[in-house]
């Protein structure tokens, strides 16, 4: 039986997934991009969950390239693009190319010769059910800044102007969510549209453009935004991408309030500790009693952070808040999270270590905007 929670978003069907990599290059820069392109095919030729690639040139516009290739499943193609490797690994292309975007889907039906796609042959790979959304794309970024400056940074980070919402006619802002652990920044977004367009919209502010000069000499990750190359360095080691999104559907409750709750995972465990916790809400989006109405679970590495909307405090359920509920959830939850980071020793079956566990996960709150329509 289906759940009766909305997934808008979930990279943990076991689908195949289709990247398709659009690229604008500059004049003259086109034998530079091939050479480029052959080293980085030798290179993710050994990255496991790929099967293949393909490159392709606008019949067209000679400038305009496509990169599609195909992966066993969503979470391997996140642990590439996301690792130092991958950021080493692509750096030769930056010169040649003037503008990319990079679009990721899961693999719903395909047609084989002589095989029409149904709902019947579609192999085990493939993702059964379309997800019903919202029409509502989610990011994060995350940061750290140098130890003894968090309350400045919080200062500044909370005090712009937010920029105009309604970015075109089909792209706007929906929420901007802050958060802060210790000396960690999270950024969580919702866009209703592109959320390209909307990022893009985002940096060229100037309130915004102001408030990251100031914030630079407080981060501990130097970056210089005026400079593309350092710009896209930083941007690529600060996604924290969505990987679970769930909303129960029932009625909304007035009392919603967000909270952030940050994972730190023993190493190599980061997935495998968002695959838990997505799990778990969307068990919770199941059960009327659950005061967790929402959740977005964001991972890269064994950062792991979980935006819930929960009715009441956190700490008048500490299991369900901290996505413990069932026989083995807390049992599984003490072999991939690295306690010590937070504080956190010996058994999470005690009471004493759950509260302790929630009060050390719960992030501070920075800001939390909403657009008004």
């Amino acid at each position: 039986m289906a759940p009766s929670g909305r997934i808008s978003q979930s990279v943990f069907d076991g689908s195949r997934l289709r990247v398709i990599l659009l690229l604008d290059l500059y004049e003259g820069a086109q034998q530079q991009f091939l050479d480029a392109y052959e080293l980085m095919c030798q290179q993710v030729a050994s990255v496991p969950g790929h099967i293949s690639d393909q490159l392709c040139q606008s019949i067209e516009n000679p400038s305009q390239w496509l990169i599609t290739s195909e992966w066993e499943s969503a979470p391997p193609f996140l642990a590439w693009v996301n690792s130092e490797e991958h950021v080493e690994t692509v750096k030769p292309m930056h010169s040649c190319v003037r503008d990319t975007r990079s679009m990721r889907y899961s693999i719903l039906r395909e047609t084989n010769a002589g095989q029409p796609a149904s709902r019947t042959t579609a192999s085990a790979d493939v993702q059964v059910e379309p997800r019903v959304g919202e029409g509502v794309a989610r990011h994060a970024l995350t940061f750290t800044v140098k130890p003894g400056s968090e309350s400045k940074v919080a200062e500044l980070l909370a005090g712009y102007e937010s920029p105009q919402a309604q970015v075109d006619e089909t792209t706007r802002l929906r929420r901007t969510s802050l958060f802060m652990h210790g000396n960690r920044v999270v950024r969580a977004v919702e866009v209703e549209g592109d959320l390209l367009v909307a990022l893009r919209h985002v940096a060229r502010q100037p309130q915004v453009r102001a408030v990251e000069e100031a914030i630079n000499p407080y981060l501990e990750q130097d970056r210089d935004l005026t400079d593309p190359e350092s710009a896209r360095v930083f941007f690529t080691r600060a996604a924290l991408p969505a990987v679970h999104h769930v909303v129960s559907d029932r009625p909304a409750p007035a009392d919603l309030r967000r909270h952030a709750l940050y994972y730190p995972a023993k190493e190599g465990q980061g997935m495998a500790l968002a695959r838990l916790l997505s799990r778990q809400d969307r068990a919770a989006a199941d059960d009327p009693d659950s005061p967790v109405y929402s959740s977005t679970v964001f991972q890269r590495d064994d950062i792991v952070v979980r935006l819930v909307d929960v009715t009441g405090d956190l700490d008048l359920d500490p299991v369900a808040s901290l996505g413990l509920k069932g026989p083995r959830n807390a049992a599984e939850l003490e072999r991939l999270l690295d306690g010590g980071a937070i504080g956190v020793e010996g058994s999470l079956k005690t009471e004493r270590n759950i509260n302790r566990l929630l009060s050390h996960a719960d992030m501070l709150p920075v800001t939390d905007r909403s657009a008004h329509s």
